[in-house]
């Protein structure tokens, strides 16, 4: 009996995904890209009236501004950084000769002051910072970066690099889960107008080390974390597509971000896996957008 194809393989042979070789780094068609822009309207429409200021950062940041944001600390497993070339003439030549005979060539590689960006709302906050203190109505923005993790697998729906849109919001405590609690709803929302099965459930990031579980058991403890989950590679272990997470003062803290009363601010983000949606709706509803469900083309096409 033949096996039944993986999800990744229907993709890849729908034209949906280009296989570059590497796990978690695929080329989209103009197809699977078309789908994208429609979820990532869609999440922009369920912001309604929401004052945002727009900021897109590249997906590479300051080596400072990341080693301070305290990311190395919890996830190091994740990081990605960018090396180059920083040898001489012999040292190129010595490079090209290890090229030729198949052997490693990474030897006159050194790191860059560039490291991939882990979340798109990590170089923001020091931006903001640099600003002095918020507005009486704290700060509301709208991000959206191709994002670095580096947990290869063959689960097309956990890619190295993908795109995350966020709103991130600042200010004081109420005002930050205020925030929260409108997306938990309207994230609920916009997920079932496109008619995928999901749950809302507390959740925990992936920390790092023997820490690690003190720190994701503290994070569910306070509630500062939630998921929305739809399942796509297993029924099990359904993926997080929606990330509703409140920082409390860690990131006031670390940039010295002040509320206009010059307390130190907290901050809350969504976030919604571009790539995880679609490959949700790919799974769910088929192969081909315009065979899906009257109510799902309405809500992505109007």
């Amino acid at each position: 009996m033949s096996e039944t194809p993986s999800l990744l393989r229907l993709l890849i042979d729908a034209g949906l995904f280009i296989d570059t070789g590497a796990p978690g780094l695929y080329g989209r068609s103009g197809a699977f890209e078309d789908v994208i822009d429609r979820i990532d309207a869609a999440f922009v429409r369920a912001a309604g009236d929401d004052v945002t200021e727009v900021v897109r950062f590249p997906p590479g940041m300051n080596r400072g501004v990341f080693e301070k944001s305290g990311y190395l600390k919890s996830f190091p497993q994740l990081a990605g950084t960018v090396h180059a070339f920083c040898g001489a003439h012999g040292d190129h030549m010595e490079l090209l000769e290890h090229l030729a005979a198949g052997e490693d060539w990474m030897g006159k590689q050194e790191p860059t002051e560039v490291v991939l960006t882990p979340a798109a709302c990590y170089p923001l906050y020091p931006v903001v910072a640099a600003r002095g203190p918020l507005a009486p109505e704290g700060g509301l923005f709208d991000l959206q970066s191709y994002c670095f993790r580096h947990e290869p697998s063959e689960d097309p729906a956990r890619m190295q690099m993908f795109r995350m849109h966020e709103m991130v919001r600042l200010g004081d405590p109420d005002q930050v889960l205020a925030f929260r609690a409108q997306w938990l709803e309207r994230g609920q929302a916009l997920v079932a107008s496109l008619e995928l099965p999901f749950s809302l459930d507390l959740a925990n990031d992936p920390f790092f080390g023997r820490g690690g579980k003190l720190m994701a058991a503290g994070q569910r403890a306070q509630q500062l974390k939630f998921e929305l989950l739809v399942p796509i590679h297993s029924e099990e272990h359904p993926t997080a597509c929606f990330s509703f997470n409140y920082h409390q003062d860690h990131f006031g803290l670390t940039w010295d971000l002040k509320t206009a009363a010059g307390e130190v601010a907290h901050t809350a983000c969504v976030g919604i896996g571009l790539e995880r949606v679609a490959i949700a709706l790919f799974n769910q509803h088929g192969l081909t957008s315009a065979d899906w469900p009257p109510g799902v083309r309405k809500a992505l096409w109007g």
